[in-house]
């Protein structure tokens, strides 16, 4: 098949790189707002260059691949839609929930896929968690721990236009509680400081948070994310149950160390970067996409399951600007 790439930036190219080496793909075409990007992937990938979206949809493409900056994501997404194209793109689906409503409303009757790249949802240690509440292994869950935390802040720039670390960095996790336990959030409480890069403060936002989430069933999930963690890059989920207990992201490269006397784990170097925690997350997805764009699975992850997410993250944004707890009927818009 035939795919096109918008964006060519890190996450952009990494992916152009991931679908020239799938057997499946045939051939890439590209486009970028920077000519010495959509060049160096041309050269790297033996990709075709566009001078344009509209170009690149007219190159008889099968599938589209959406990596570019989040205000361009809404066009982009009805774009392939409205050519018949199945769309992947790169969380989030637009910048404000409103704009993402209406990207839904868009694509509703589901005539073309899209896929929304929420990649944890691709990762084995998350999907066996997901296997293991599924077959009741744990039992009914009580308690859900996720952690996201950045080894170290992206640029102001970047914090000014993200919305917000819950809607940045912590609707990850929002999404991968939903995918894993099946249930839904029902009411959320969070907070925020800020002890690191003054421009985050600056920027209105928190550069660490904790968000506690009520599901519908009663299970307590508490969220923690931070642009600081010194020793590494660090996401884990915590599931226990009233039979058993289980985690993602225990392996060797876990950016902590034991202050226990005679303890050697974590043994590995720190993962340090997303990339490298998630690569064959990434991959995995793509491949999933392929899959999509032959006709031989739905979306693994729809614009209404990113929506979901989204509306975690509005009201733990209001949350923690109102210091009160957040029913999300309050946010959700129809």
């Amino acid at each position: 098949m035939r795919i096109g790439i918008l964006g060519l930036g890190r996450i952009g190219a990494f992916h152009a790189e991931t679908l020239s080496a799938l057997d499946v793909v045939t051939s890439l075409v590209v486009a970028d707002p920077l000519a010495d990007a959509a060049k160096a992937a041309a050269e790297r990938f033996g990709a075709e260059i566009a001078d344009s979206p509209e170009a690149l949809l007219a190159s008889g493409v099968d599938g589209l691949v959406v990596a570019a900056a989040t205000d361009a994501h809404p066009a982009l997404i009805r774009a392939g839609v409205q050519a018949g194209v199945p769309v992947f793109c790169e969380k989030p689906v637009a910048r404000t929930m409103a704009e993402a409503v209406a990207v839904r409303d868009t694509v509703r009757d589901g005539a073309v896929p899209v896929q929304i790249g929420f990649n944890r949802r691709f990762d084995a240690g998350f999907a066996a968690a997901r296997e293991a509440v599924r077959a009741g292994e744990l039992g009914p869950l009580h308690t859900v721990r996720c952690t996201t935390l950045d080894p170290a802040p992206p640029p102001a720039a970047y914090i000014a236009a993200s919305g917000g670390i819950f809607r940045d960095c912590s609707v990850h996790d929002f999404d991968v509680i939903r995918w894993v336990t099946g249930r839904e959030v029902t009411e959320v409480y969070a907070v925020g400081g800020n002890r690191g890069a003054g421009y985050i403060g600056e920027a209105g936002d928190a550069d660490t948070t904790g968000a506690l989430l009520t599901l519908d069933d009663g299970t307590l999930a508490v969220v923690s994310n931070s642009r600081h963690n010194g020793r590494g890059y660090d996401v884990r989920m915590e599931l226990h149950g009233f039979i058993d207990a289980l985690a993602v992201g225990l392996d060797d490269k876990l950016p902590l160390r034991s202050a226990e006397a005679g303890v050697s784990f974590p043994a590995g170097p720190p993962h340090d970067f997303f990339m490298d925690r998630f690569a064959a997350a990434y991959r995995a997805e793509l491949a999933a996409f392929t899959e999509v764009v032959a006709g031989g699975r739905p979306s693994p992850c729809t614009v209404e399951d990113a929506l979901e997410a989204g509306w975690i993250a509005e009201a733990c944004t209001l949350s923690r600007r109102e210091h009160r707890p957040v029913p999300l009927t309050e946010v959700r818009q129809a």
